[in-house]
């Protein structure tokens, strides 16, 4: 029964994309039929130039609920971030 099958979470990157996006998920028997069945389901208009299927079980992710205490450390590391210096014309940058 499909309803057993591990649960599969997709990511596609598109032609004219840098980055792989979630688009969805499936259930499989395996790695290799949540690849194809990927393919079918999420590039049927020739969209996709690359998929990822990742067990559900596999990732682990942090709570939105705990979003201000899990990022908050980072919140202290100006350093990190150039802000508090101009940056010379002739240095090129993003």
């Amino acid at each position: 029964m499909t309803s057993s099958w591990p649960l599969y979470e997709v990511f596609v990157r598109g032609k004219r994309g840098l980055n792989h996006v979630h688009v969805g998920s499936l259930h499989a028997a395996d790695d290799e039929m949540a690849l194809h069945n990927a393919r079918d389901l999420y590039t049927r208009r020739n969209e996709g130039v690359s998929i990822w299927v990742v067990k559900a079980s596999d990732i682990t992710a942090s709570s939105p609920d705990e979003k201000d205490p899990f990022f908050a450390p980072s919140g202290d590391k100006v350093y990190r971030h150039p802000t508090f210096y101009d940056i010379p014309d002739d240095v090129p940058h993003m």
